[in-house]
């Protein structure tokens, strides 16, 4: 999923902003999570024009990010990440982490992100009214990283200045000294399947990080495609990382209660003039075979149809809706190993 944040209300004309900086993520923790009002199509007509445009700029908002679902994921994800940053609390050195890894659209980002989210909110709680904390840190890992490219990172989403012929020792010292000074707690580091350990610079990548690990007093949490099997935690450097870091899976999910529970969260957040209770939970099946269980695609087609019913002013998911949203590459594969494996059964 996008780092990318969609525009909180009445902030129309500012630029967009990511993650992967202090601003957006902050930004992130703040958004307001009120929804639209739900109308019916006669209360919207009677609305005046300026109020009626008003309204579906905030449902075409909505439906662009619509409210995370509460997923297993998430609270399993939340549930042993907040254990080990208690446990982390006193360690001196050897902190444990958490690495979230599956395939591309089960919800990693959204896990962690959560995860930071919680922990931010309940830092700010603790400690009211003190602007000075940076509880929570995330970056991303980019392709080929480098250990520069890394520690660059950190210093980006903290808006330090990062100089190009800055020593590449003097960025890791200002950002320990940052983080330790303003008590972070938790760093969250997405796309960790970029770094691969069958490389030189792959390897220094590792060991940076670690190097931050045991400098930072806080929780490191990785999430990555198929991290496991991508060799991250492979011979002696992989081999330190998994004796460290406990690994939660990700997979599509299978059809049952939880799938149709998700549906039905969706459906509840809808916010279409003439969209009908329940059609969209009669179609839970018919969505789970589509999408191969993956909870990314089940929101790009939902929110994709979404936005194309008031686009269009039919104001309602239908199947034939549903059907004009193209799949992701990985939803296909896996409703292509679906019904491979249904005619085998036959």
């Amino acid at each position: 999923m996008s780092s990318a944040l969609p525009l909180p209300t009445g902030q129309d004309d500012a630029p967009e902003l990511q993650l992967t900086t202090k601003e957006g993520w902050r930004n992130f923790v703040g958004r307001p999570s009120k929804m639209p009002q739900r109308l019916s199509r006669r209360q919207w007509r009677e609305l005046p024009a300026t109020e009626r445009e008003r309204y579906d700029e905030e449902r075409i908002d909505h439906h662009t990010q619509m409210l995370v679902i509460a997923t297993s994921l998430v609270d399993h994800t939340v549930i042993c990440g907040s254990r080990l940053i208690l446990l982390n609390r006193h360690t001196i050195s050897a902190r444990r982490g958490l690495m979230v890894s599956g395939l591309a659209g089960t919800g990693k980002t959204t896990a962690i992100t959560q995860l930071g989210l919680r922990h931010e909110l309940k830092d700010r709680a603790r400690h009211p009214g003190i602007t000075d904390r940076i509880p929570v840190v995330y970056i991303t890992v980019p392709p080929a990283a480098t250990p520069r490219m890394i520690a660059v990172e950190f210093a980006r989403f903290l808006g330090l200045p990062v100089r190009t012929r800055a020593n590449m020792t003097d960025i890791m010292e200002a950002v320990v000294g940052v983080l330790t000074d303003t008590r972070c707690g938790l760093i969250l580091v997405d796309e960790v399947h970029n770094i691969s350990l069958a490389t030189r610079s792959g390897a220094e990548v590792s060991d940076t990080l670690k190097y931050f690990s045991e400098r930072i007093p806080a929780t490191f949490v990785y999430a990555g495609v198929n991290v496991e099997k991508e060799g991250l935690l492979s011979g002696t450097r992989g081999g330190q990382i998994a004796g460290r870091f406990t690994l939660i899976p990700t997979s599509p999910f299978p059809y049952g209660t939880e799938w149709q529970g998700l549906v039905a969260q969706l459906e509840d957040n809808l916010r279409l003039l003439d969209h009908k209770p329940e059609t969209l939970t009669s179609l839970d099946r018919f969505l789970h075979t589509r999408t191969g269980g993956m909870i990314g695609s089940l929101l790009l087609q939902v929110r994709g149809a979404a936005l194309d019913a008031i686009l269009s002013g039919t104001e309602k998911v239908t199947r034939e809706g549903l059907t004009k949203i193209p799949l992701d590459h990985t939803a296909q594969q896996a409703t292509t190993v679906t019904r491979s494996e249904k005619g085998r059964r036959r």
